[in-house]
């Protein structure tokens, strides 16, 4: 019994000479060893004035041409060659779809379009995984590559066009 009073007591005086009291003493601070201050460096004077206007592009849209077909004539686009020029980069960010749900097309690569996908759409587009374009023509692509539907561009932030099975297709923002 007596033993077990001696490593308990053994073991609360090792435990106690972990925890004393470790104080900052000012006395064994130095000021040769603290770090000299920062020098303050001069700042150039600001300037103002106009930017120039940006070479190469107008800064307005150019206007629909007269062959820029009608909402809703996707498959007749086709045929005839008709619908605006259209980029992959004008094409980046969400989309309202039929009015009714929404497609997300990035610049991420997938196979060889970009990835894209949609949210709340029934039907062929659930099955949107990437896109491309293709001329003036979006093409857009399922998991496999196997295309799902295009459009064409009718307007600045409009497209038109149909899904695979015919179904209507217009992207708007």
């Amino acid at each position: 019994m007596q033993l077990r009073y001696a490593m308990t007591g053994v073991a609360v005086v090792l435990s106690l000479a972990g925890c004393q009291r470790t104080a900052y003493n000012d006395a064994n601070y130095s000021s040769a060893s603290a770090p000299a201050p920062l020098t303050a460096q001069p700042v150039p004077s600001v300037q103002g004035g106009q930017l120039p206007p940006p070479s190469g592009a107008s800064q307005f849209p150019a206007a629909p041409t007269s062959n820029a077909p009608m909402a809703g004539q996707g498959g007749a686009m086709a045929a005839n060659g008709g619908g605006l020029d259209v980029t992959k980069e004008s094409l980046v960010g969400s989309w309202r779809v039929n009015g009714s749900c929404d497609m997300f097309l990035t610049l991420t690569n997938l196979g060889s379009g970009s990835r894209g996908g949609t949210r709340g759409c029934v039907g062929e587009l659930t099955a949107m995984r990437s896109w491309e374009v293709s001329g003036k023509q979006v093409l857009l692509k399922d998991v496999n590559g196997n295309q799902v539907g295009s459009v064409y561009k009718t307007a600045d932030n409009a497209f038109s066009g149909q899904t695979s099975s015919g179904q209507s297709i217009t992207l708007s923002r």
